[in-house]
């Protein structure tokens, strides 16, 4: 890597940022191959491709600090007598977008996230097709990379530009009912609104570098889902919030499924109207 990623202002960035794009190559020979997909106890699927990625990151990890603590989808049946006791870790989803993957699109990523008492320090999204990464975190900053020599940092808009649409992201799988009433509230607040559909913690990063508005999710996800590339828009100056408004957050508690969050700018001027809208 380049002086450029050097001088980032976290000492772990760096090798967590080369970590992510290895566990991307260790994923890239089974994409579009016709892997083998298992489900999971839970009914999701996993591959040999997450195992890979997973397998690659925990050795990575443990090498970088072996006192920082993993928590990674493929191996989350840890007990919480065990994870409340943590006060630093490293939060992981070796493939994130696994359906994505499966059907051979290119909207996946690899996802790792540190956690210090339960909020984010800095998250890291790659995306193994291309080489594209986005990192950063909150009082950090925030940053893409297109190859492994050049990073640009990224922030958010804080209004669309004249003449633009109010651009929201959805999941391209997944909705409910309450997303799509807070939707209605909100363009009579915000006026037309245009719909994005990506897959993966993408989302996020769309906010991240301005190119879309607002990402509410009022539909379950995980902790390993999110965690990333929450640290990513809050150090592009977003935020992501839970439906009181508050700040979120990871704490040890015995289900890792989030509730329901919304990701905007931190100073959107429609803030307080999304969240009671939110509110119902």
């Amino acid at each position: 890597m380049t002086d450029a990623f050097a001088q980032l202002p976290h000492p772990l960035l760096a090798p967590v940022i080369d970590l992510c794009r290895r566990a991307g190559e260790a994923i890239l020979p089974f994409w579009r191959s016709g892997v083998e997909v298992t489900a999971k106890s839970d009914n999701s699927p996993v591959t040999a491709a997450d195992l890979a990625a997973h397998e690659l990151l925990v050795a990575g990890l443990t090498a970088l600090d072996p006192s920082i603590h993993i928590l990674s989808e493929e191996d989350a049946d840890i007990p919480l007598s065990e994870r409340s006791q943590w006060q630093r870790w490293w939060l992981v989803d070796p493939l994130d977008g696994t359906k994505e993957f499966i059907s051979g699109s290119e909207e996946f990523t690899v996802n790792v996230a540190l956690i210090e008492n339960g909020r984010v320090v800095f998250g890291v999204v790659s995306m193994p097709t291309n080489d594209r990464c986005y990192f950063g975190g909150a009082g950090l900053g925030a940053w893409r990379s297109d190859d492994a020599h050049h990073i640009e940092p990224i922030k958010v808009r804080n209004k669309s530009t004249e003449g633009e649409s109010f651009t929201v992201v959805a999941s391209r799988r997944h909705s409910s009912p309450e997303q799509e009433k807070l939707l209605a509230g909100l363009s009579t607040v915000v006026g037309e609104l245009k719909l994005i559909n990506i897959g993966s913690s993408l989302k996020f990063c769309l906010l991240a570098e301005g190119s879309a508005d607002c990402y509410p999710r009022l539909a379950p996800t995980s902790q390993w889902d999110t965690a990333a590339a929450q640290g990513v828009l809050e150090g592009a100056g977003g935020a992501v919030l839970d439906l009181a408004g508050e700040t979120f957050d990871y704490p040890a508690r015995e289900s890792l499924l989030n509730g329901f969050f919304l990701a905007l700018p931190a100073e959107a001027s429609w803030r307080g109207a999304l969240i009671e809208l939110a509110k119902g």
